[in-house]
């Protein structure tokens, strides 16, 4: 099977998972009295997937051979696609139990050791930060409430 093929039968796939996800996230409520609605994120992913699937089918750039066995994964790539998989599956499952903020702290620490990022002191900092940016911004600004876990805020 040839490269194009294979990109037009994952354009589709991404076409059908987008479409499967803007229904979902149509069927989102609204909520009164907030500045940016709930659904406002998960409608822009959803088309921005389509458009990206959408782009992937049309293209027809023709490969040189070099170029097809540059994307060809190693098996250490695939090993590192799953741990980043299983890693963020427990991220969606600790989310409601932790919290927003230490579910993320941990999977942002752990997802930059897993792509050998080494500088623990860097990863912490920039790992806190993040998440406690986004929590603040989410809940005081936009009103969204994140999940509080076990912290007091």
């Amino acid at each position: 099977m040839s490269i194009r093929n294979m990109d037009r039968k994952v354009a589709l796939i991404l076409m059908a998972i987008a479409v499967f996800y803007l229904i979902l996230s149509y069927q989102l409520p609204d909520f009164a009295f907030v500045q940016v609605d709930a659904d406002a994120l998960p409608k822009g992913l959803g088309f921005l997937l389509l458009i990206l699937a959408v782009l992937l089918f049309v293209h027809n750039k023709p490969e040189t051979e070099e170029e097809i066995e540059k994307r060809t994964l190693k098996k250490e790539d695939k090993m590192l696609l799953i741990y980043t998989l299983i890693s963020l599956l427990l991220f969606v499952f600790f989310l409601e139990i932790l919290g927003f903020v230490l579910s993320t702290v941990i999977f942002l620490i752990v997802t930059m050791r897993m792509f050998e990022y080494r500088n623990w002191t860097r990863s912490i900092i920039v790992s806190v930060v993040f998440s406690l940016i986004l929590y603040f911004s989410f809940n005081y600004v936009l009103k969204i409430y994140l999940p509080q876990g076990i912290l007091p805020f």
